[in-house]
Order: C-alpha cells, then structure tokens, then sequence
C-alpha cells in the first residue's frame, strides 16, 4: 500500500500545472482543512472557504486560489500520503480524507454498453456468478454488437428494444441505457466517501462484488462542473443483480465510495474536454501476488 502512496503515483503527470485541492485531517486544529497542493507542500485554503461544497460554489474559484499569494502551510505532501493509510497511522500527522465533503454524491448507471450488459447479466444470473457466463453468451448472441453506436432515446434504439423484448431479453438496465431517461441514485451519504489509503466499505452480506475505477465530476449547486476526480464506485453485484430495488442496499453505504485523492479543477489546461478524452485503467493484485490489468 506505502508503495502506492508515493507522490510520483497520487499526482498528474502535469502536477506542475495543475490546480489540485483536497481535505486533510490536521490534528493542530482536530478536525479537517481545506488543502491546496503546490509541489510537495499542502498549504491551508480555509481562510478561502470552510468547507469544500462552499468552495466549489464560489465564482471562478480556480483565479481566486490562484490570486492568493501567501497560504498557511499545513505540512508536507508526501508525509500526509504516507499516512493516509490506516494500518500504521500516526495521529499526530495530517492525512489526507476524501476531498468532498457536503454535497450530495450522485452516481449514473449503465452508461456505456459493456456495463449495460452486465447489468443485465446481473439480473439474468440473480446474483449467482456460476449462472453469468452462460447469461452472458446467451445475450450477446441475440444482441451481439447491435447496441453499439444506438443513441439512447432514439428511434432505433425503440426497434432494438422491440427485438429484446420479442426475445424476452428485456430488462429494466437496458430501459435505462437505451431509453430515454438516464438512471441516476444517490451513491452515498456526504461524508460517508473515503479517500486515498483507506479501506473501502462492503456489505458482510455481499460476496460478488468489484471496484469499478471512473471519473467523478465535481459539480456545483448551480449545476456546474468545476473539476473532476478519480473515484471507485464500489459494485455490489449479488445484490443488485436480485432486484432493482436493493439498489440502495447495494450502492448507499458507508465508505462504499472512494474519492481522490484531489479535485483538479478546471482551467485552461484541464477542461471537461480532457474528461471526455481520458482513459480510465485498473490493476489488481491478487493474493498470490500477481498484478492484472
């Protein structure tokens, strides 16, 4: 885990332009701050804002952060990365929390074909992963490549949605990926994210389940994006794929969600044109320690 935690590998390649805040907890005032990064020193953007949410709503925040000459230093970067993890921290130390605070943490389902499908094969299997492969070979020779490049909405989204239903391949997953109205749900309480180094939260009564690595877009109270972040939108499988309506059971916990490490925001150089562009990876290392991407 220290390993991860390096600055090298929780910072933008273009780190030296980039406008990255954050939370650390910062035992001199027991409580959390608001943090800007400059290299590898964490200064105190508190006297800005108190809160994240607050910050986030202010007017062209990224030129107010940027026309402050002189911010308190809260202590160093990597120090703070090192500490985030909970197996050996040091509570006399800052560490870094999720970068979010108090706004409300929405999440869009099935957005793109693969996890559409997925979804459904969810549904199809009931939560019982052995039954998935033979689920997922069945749908994708009725379906095969047929929903790629369908406009959500669309006329031929409605004919491909007649030759589902003819099938009796329909599902309340596909209503919302190729219907006209998106599936969007509160993923978790504010305050109940964590953020780098910390161990994520899943249901004791959960056994199928996987991280799910995407962009979380940081999004104001008038509805604008002002930066993005790296997220896991943890997935409790076995519980979703029953029914529908254990979606809360199976997204709305504490610490299933994790956010950070920073919110970049948006400036000449990072817009949501860059988001659009990104490539999001994932490895995990398993047991035996093998690493797969």
């Amino acid at each position: 885990m220290h390993a991860l935690l390096a600055v090298n590998e929780c910072l933008p390649i273009d780190a030296w332009r980039a406008l990255l805040i954050g939370r650390a907890w910062v035992p001199s005032v027991n409580g959390p701050t608001l943090v800007r990064v400059d290299g590898d020193d964490l200064y105190d953007l508190s006297g800005i804002a108190p809160t994240a949410s607050e910050l986030l709503n202010r007017p062209d925040v990224a030129r107010e952060i940027r026309s402050v000459d002189a911010l308190p230093r809260v202590g160093s970067l990597s120090d703070a990365l090192r500490n985030s993890t909970g197996e050996a921290r040091d509570r006399s130390l800052p560490w870094l929390l999720a970068p979010c605070d108090l706004q409300a943490i929405k999440a869009s389902g099935v957005t793109f074909v693969a996890s559409m499908l997925e979804r459904v094969i969810e549904e199809q299997a009931r939560g019982d992963p052995a039954k998935a492969n033979s689920v997922r070979q069945k749908i994708a020779g009725v379906v095969g490549d047929n929903l790629r490049g369908v406009r959500p909405g669309s006329p031929e989204a409605a004919r491909v949605k007649d030759v589902l239903l003819a099938e009796g391949l329909w599902s309340q997953y596909l209503e919302v990926g190729i219907g006209p109205d998106a599936e969007i749900f509160t993923k978790v309480q504010p305050m109940s994210s964590v953020g780098t180094g910390a161990d994520i939260g899943i249901h004791r009564q959960s056994t199928w389940n996987n991280p799910e690595p995407e962009i979380v877009l940081a999004v104001n109270s008038r509805g604008e994006t002002v930066g993005a972040a790296l997220g896991n939108d943890v997935n409790l499988r076995d519980f979703e794929g029953r029914s529908a309506l254990l979606l809360g059971k199976a997204k709305d916990n504490n610490a299933s969600c994790s956010i950070g490490p920073f919110i970049r925001l948006f400036d000449d150089a990072f817009t949501i044109d860059t988001i659009r562009r990104a490539d999001i990876g994932l490895t995990v290392t398993a047991p035996d320690g093998l690493g797969r991407t």
